[in-house]
């Protein structure tokens, strides 16, 4: 059953992107987007080991799609019909506060510390982590190798340190391809938006 989620879930993410969602379902849908990002953050600050949460790039990369495709069913409700559902107009209300005028304000701004900040220091970090558990990689192994010759510790502990070592030069890999996935999405985003705001104008 567990084998069946992801396939499930690229399913309805490409199905999303053709076919048009109701606004009782796209709104359902973005608060539940909103509840998974809340999980990923409070496991992310809360986890310390990265080998506790090794399917995090996986996750993220589905996140992401799923967004996407939220995003993109927004917009066809909102310059198809003007009508995207109550959690956008609340939303939109909430920031807005009946101004025009600082509601795009708000909006630079956001943009400039999601894209900027967000995005770019993301990347930023997963990058220098992948680059500094790579150059480690061998000393650790070499180390691993020297506590085997001392007797510190027998053959199956190592093996399973060897194991650890790998699945974290992955993660720590994974990771870096995820966080520049998105970057690419913060950009798209912004685009996504500024279309929103034309469309919802006119």
């Amino acid at each position: 059953m567990k084998e069946l989620i992801l396939p499930l879930a690229l399913t309805a993410v490409l199905a999303s992107l053709l076919f048009p969602i109701p606004t009782a379902i796209l709104d359902i849908l973005l608060v539940g987007n909103l509840l998974l990002a809340a999980m990923l953050v409070a496991s992310s600050i809360y986890i310390t080991d990265a080998l506790k949460l090794s399917s995090l790039p996986a996750i993220l990369l589905l996140a992401t799609l799923a967004r996407l495709s939220l995003n993109v069913a927004t917009t066809r409700l909102i310059l198809g019909s003007g009508d995207a559902g109550q959690t956008v107009e609340a939303f939109g209300s909430v920031v807005i506060s009946e101004n025009l005028v600082v509601g795009l304000i708000v909006f630079i701004v956001i943009t400039l510390i999601q894209f900027l900040v967000i995005a770019k220091g993301a990347e930023r970090v997963a990058e220098v982590a992948a680059r500094f558990t790579l150059d480690a990689l061998p000393g650790r192994q070499m180390s691993i190798d020297a506590d085997v010759r001392a007797g510190v510790i027998d053959f199956d502990t190592a093996r399973k340190r060897r194991a650890d070592l790998q699945t974290e030069s992955r993660f720590y890999g994974a990771l870096d391809g995820a966080m520049k996935f998105i970057k690419g999405d913060a950009i798209a985003g912004i685009a996504i938006v500024i279309v929103n705001i034309m469309g919802g104008l006119a």
